[in-house]
């Protein structure tokens, strides 16, 4: 397929990426999925690289980038591992991101420098077994005991939570508050009191995920991170951007298996001539290709209007439904079209359809994404904001 084009220096990135995705990145995927472990050194050789925390300016030790070349990066990575690219997201995209746009002055500066470097891991920790896309559900306390904090509660399937140094964790400061009474809180790994336990998932297994528990957390005064009350609307406005790298996440996943599927159908013989000459399987990766292709325009419009600062609620959750929709299409069209062939663990089609299948349930569901479309074209749909 030919990449849709943007400007020269973003090609150039591209190749950048793809060249550190397919030398550096995929030689690790085989065992830290059969390990179910995140690379930790993969942070920190990102970082060498300039490839970590894309969008993060100089002045705090990032590359200074923008919007498209995290996209540009993200989907390269998922293209060779989407639990690789997951975790490097909410890594580089949402902790840092969050430390960026809630951190005080001194905060940024002592936060911001390792984990563009990668020298300290990052997770976020929001969701919990009630409350996923319902946040008013969160049942995590922060009370205000004077010279410190303590806090209470639980989270589940929390990425990067195994490897993190520091998770931001979202939870109540004041209840009576609904909405505007969550807070964010900076939470060292080994804070005495938080207890991790790891979890295991069909897909995406080298994404690390944990249910974490906080048991009479004491916290310093200086860990909230940000204006007591803005949880909500920050991390909101930081879902809808990540909603981009799920799309770009997704364009990954699915180029890599068209590609498989692609190979596939001009070598497999089948009745005296490849299968790929037959209409059921030629008709397939057309429409294959037709959808991956228009993801990508999805994309680039809402990382077009990210960048100008303009609203993009609308078009990112349809990048999101559409993207992530087309990738389990995908993989499961290049899963039959391999047969049993792609079924056996030894090949890489079966953890693409694996892996995909995650994309319409993280990050706001596909039944999520619907509500929201909906209320964008004026009709009365559920609501959860």
């Amino acid at each position: 397929m030919i990449d849709f084009e943007l400007p020269a220096e973003y090609e150039t990135f591209r190749k950048t990426a793809r060249d550190f995705a397919r030398k550096e990145v995929a030689p690790l995927v085989d065992e830290a999925e059969d390990k179910q472990e995140f690379p930790r050194p993969l942070l920190r050789r990102m970082g060498e690289l300039g490839l970590l925390c894309l969008t993060i300016p100089e002045e705090y030790g990032g590359p200074g980038g923008d919007i498209f070349t995290q996209c540009i990066f993200t989907e390269e990575l998922g293209y060779v591992s989407l639990g690789m690219a997951i975790g490097t997201m909410v890594h580089a995209a949402y902790a840092a991101t969050l430390l960026l746009e809630c951190g005080s002055e001194e905060q940024k500066r002592r936060y911001l420098p390792p984990a563009c470097q990668g020298a300290e891991a990052w997770a976020f920790a929001a969701t919990e077994a009630e409350a996923g896309s319902d946040r008013s559900r969160i049942q995590t306390t922060v009370r205000d005991a004077g010279g410190h904090y303590v806090m209470n509660g639980t989270k589940t399937f929390i990425t990067n939570s195994t490897i993190a140094d520091y998770l931001i964790v979202e939870g109540y400061t004041d209840k009576s508050k609904g909405m505007d009474g969550l807070s964010l809180f900076i939470v060292p790994r080994d804070t005495p009191g938080l207890r991790v336990r790891k979890l295991s998932k069909a897909g995406i297994r080298c994404s690390e995920i944990a249910e974490l528990t906080f048991d009479d957390c004491v916290l310093a005064k200086d860990s909230q991170l940000g204006v007591p009350g803005e949880a909500f609307d920050k991390v909101r406005r930081i879902r809808t951007a990540s909603w981009l790298l799920v799309g770009a996440r997704a364009i990954g996943v699915s180029r890599a298996a068209y590609d498989a599927a692609l190979e596939h159908a001009k070598t497999r013989v089948q009745f005296g001539r490849p299968i790929g000459h037959y209409q059921a399987n030629s008709f397939k990766l057309a429409e294959m290709a037709m959808n991956i292709d228009a993801a990508r325009l999805l994309m680039l419009r809402a990382a077009a209007l990210h960048h100008q600062g303009r609203e993009c609620f609308q078009e990112a959750s349809m990048l999101k439904l559409f993207a992530s929709e087309m990738a389990v299409r995908v993989t499961n069209d290049a899963l039959q079209m391999h047969g049993a062939h792609g079924y056996m663990m030894d090949s890489p089609v079966q953890r693409y359809f694996r892996d995909a299948r995650m994309l319409t349930i993280s990050e706001g569901s596909s039944e999520i994404q619907h509500i929201n479309l909906a209320r964008g074209l004026g009709l009365k749909a559920d609501d959860y904001y």
